[in-house]
């Protein structure tokens, strides 16, 4: 028998490796049509969970229809991002790779909030998130979030970055993309049993397929608020019934829904101080949006969502000031429109001469508002508190640890991994906290005798807390869940305020089907204050009977 050349074993061994090394530098190549088929069907394949899921979990029984319009939903998402990608390339080649790089690197970040927090990537949830400062954004890290860009994202990216692209002349160019075109059209055609389905959920369709909910719902929400942008119609002017002195302060809420208030009867006790304070809650009141911007259109404008839809309006704060009332906006949140009032203070700014134990959080928008009050030459004051409140998902942080009253609270922002007591017990201690807050606020009033004053407490919108697998807010109106929807809307009145405006707290207490659009009606009435636009109707302290109001 031959002994083993040892020399041999080695120049094999070292020919494998050469070998290797050669194919590792060796860069793939790839004809322009080709990858672009390439990326298109790895776009489908790896960021399209959720839609996948939501197609699976409602098409009940999985037989030849429902795999009929799985099959097209695929093809559907793949033949869109072969078209817009050869699009791409007919504009330059050289779009496609940082094009697609960027594009991987965003689905992985939006594949991650998706699955974790149920959400939709449509229209108002991209409000959202241009609307969230980087306080607020910080508190969505999670190390799970960097393993979804590090596989999702990075990986493909660095596997595209290595691929070198023949480039396809234009006239093979403008075929490939008639060819595509061609194929997608001839199966969604045959496929057209499908249609009613993909119609009846094309709301929800249309805010989980990537990278087409993103930058389609982007673009929507840049062009609407381009539009709002305009220079505001001015309202019509007003006049004063009385020149008395008046005070108001509205308070606008984050994220705080009805469910979870004991003055609505929640079991727990969640507002020890307002349910002692004299608030009183309204009931029915449902907020117009599911997420911040939007939702403050409907508390600060004088007319229903159509109307604040076709064109931008003078608002609250602005028509108050331009009628000689002095207007104080401190804020703690973001998302406001453009305004023209006389103090505009950020929680921030507040927070540096605030001392003491009174300044975590929405508290510090009461940092010295009694003296400013006090210290205002105006007859008439409208003060508006734009709180954090109940933001999630870090719940946790809403409320100072003298306020974690009900234990054990969820920690994390991946809230699907916390148990359902805990995310209920943070989110219940950020409501123990806005009672903290709202009664400091009527306390404040309490102290200003002779002055008829009112307080004012409406939520933007609601939360959902995992019910139906949903968490957050955001959620279409057309398939928010009630928990987004119902708000609370409490009213404080003073002994003086009643009697100037004829009103007690029973009759505020038993009208019902209220809304946010009432605010700005029932703030000119507590100024008694009259124009074209007043709607005694929609004012809470107008005197009414049916719709007859003695204004």
């Amino acid at each position: 028998m031959n002994a083993e050349n040892p020399l041999e074993e080695d120049t094999a061994s070292t020919s494998w490796l050469a070998r290797l090394r050669v194919a590792l530098r060796r860069r793939p190549q790839l004809g322009t049509a080709e990858l672009i088929v390439v990326i298109s069907l790895l776009n489908a394949a790896l960021y399209q969970m959720p839609l996948f899921a939501f197609a699976v979990n409602d098409l009940v029984q999985l037989g030849y229809g429902g795999l009929l319009t799985l099959a097209t939903l695929f093809v559907v998402v793949a033949f869109v991002t072969a078209l817009a990608l050869a699009s791409a390339a007919l504009a330059s080649q050289h779009l496609i790779k940082p094009l697609c790089i960027l594009g991987a690197m965003l689905n992985a970040a939006a594949l991650y909030f998706m699955q974790s927090y149920g959400v939709l990537l449509d229209k108002t949830m991209m409000g959202n998130v241009l609307n969230t400062d980087v306080a607020e954004a910080a508190t969505l890290w999670h190390p799970k979030l960097a393993l979804y860009l590090l596989i999702l994202g990075l990986g493909p990216s660095l596997l595209l970055a290595r691929v070198q692209i023949r480039p396809t002349r234009r006239p093979r160019l403008f075929g490939f993309a008639g060819v595509v075109f061609a194929i997608g059209l001839g199966w969604v055609y045959a496929a057209s049993s499908t249609w009613l389905w993909i119609d009846k959920h094309g709301r929800s369709i249309g805010g989980l397929i990537l990278p087409w909910s993103y930058t389609i719902n982007l673009a929507r929400y840049q062009t609407s608020k381009w539009a709002a942008s305009r220079q505001a119609e001015l309202l019509p002017d007003a006049s004063f019934k009385s020149d008395e002195k008046t005070v108001v302060v509205l308070v606008i809420g984050e994220s705080a829904r009805k469910r979870n208030f004991s003055l609505y009867g929640y079991p727990r006790q969640t507002n020890p101080i307002l349910s002692t304070s004299g608030a009183i809650p309204l009931a029915d009141t449902q907020a117009c949006a599911t997420y911040t911007t939007e939702a403050l259109l409907c508390i600060l404008s004088h007319d229903d969502p159509s109307v604040r839809l076709a064109g931008a309006v003078e608002l609250l704060p602005s028509y108050l000031q331009r009628h000689g009332i002095d207007v104080i906006w401190r804020s703690n949140n973001w998302g406001e429109p453009p305004l023209k009032v006389g103090t505009y203070e950020r929680a921030n700014d507040l927070a540096r001469s605030c001392t003491g134990s009174s300044c975590f959080g929405d508290e510090v928008l009461l940092s010295g508002l009694e003296q400013r009050i006090r210290d205002s030459t105006a007859r008439k004051v409208f003060v508006v508190l734009h709180q954090g409140g109940s933001h999630g998902p870090a719940y946790n942080t809403k409320a100072p640890p003298s306020f974690e009253h009900f234990k054990p609270v969820c920690d994390s922002v991946e809230l699907s991994r916390c148990s359902r007591q805990s995310l209920i017990n943070a989110y219940d201690n950020s409501i123990l906290f806005t009672d903290h807050v709202v009664g400091r606020a009527i306390q404040l009033l309490k102290k200003m005798e002779g002055v008829p004053t009112t307080l004012l407490y409406i939520s933007d919108h609601g939360e959902s807390l995992g019910e139906h697998g949903l968490y957050l807010h955001g959620t279409p109106m057309a398939l928010a869940p009630d928990v987004q929807k119902e708000i609370p809307f409490l009213v404080w009145i003073s002994d003086g305020f009643a009697h100037r405006h004829r009103i007690d707290a029973s009759t505020l207490r038993n009208r019902v089907a209220h809304s946010q659009d009432q605010v700005f009606h029932s703030v000119m009435g507590a100024f008694d204050m009259r124009s074209r636009v007043y709607r005694p109707q929609r004012d809470i302290y107008a005197p009414c009977s049916g719709d007859v109001c003695d204004r």
